[in-house]
């Protein structure tokens, strides 16, 4: 039987996911459908960076910074330590205008779609959409 659903999520769609925002209702539709969602090391970590910014700054009560560190932790998301391949990087940042942090999503995807022919990438930044769109993700 094969898996339906095999989703890459980056940082922007589990923020939506966790934090109310106008992308949420569909990082919460596409979190409930059955399937393996993942969950790279990067993105974990970008995620961990933005919750601990925002109770730095004091912008959430600690009430709700320790809700959004258990909702990391007990999504649906499977979480990898994985690289993209170098060339991957070389050849998507020539063709893609993206961030660092987003070539390296982009290019960890495409590299994981050999294997996974059925990996979707979900994200809400419009250049990394664009980019994923162009490399048919």
């Amino acid at each position: 039987m094969a898996i339906e659903l095999v989703l890459y999520w980056d940082a922007s769609a589990v923020i939506s996911a966790i934090f109310k925002d106008e992308h949420s209702d569909k990082a919460l539709e596409m979190a409930r459908k059955e399937g393996v969602h993942l969950i790279s090391s990067l993105a974990l970590a970008e995620t961990h960076a933005v919750i601990n910014r925002l109770a730095r700054e004091r912008l959430l009560s600690d009430v709700l910074i320790k809700a959004a560190l258990e909702a990391i932790a007990t999504g649906p998301w499977r979480f990898i330590n994985l690289s993209p391949r170098p060339g991957e990087i070389a050849k998507l940042s020539s063709k893609w205008p993206l961030r660092g942090a987003d070539l390296w999503h982009l290019a960890l995807v495409v590299s994981l779609k050999l294997h996974l022919p059925e990996l979707t990438l979900l994200t809400f930044d419009t250049r990394l959409q664009v980019a994923a769109q162009g490399e048919h993700l």
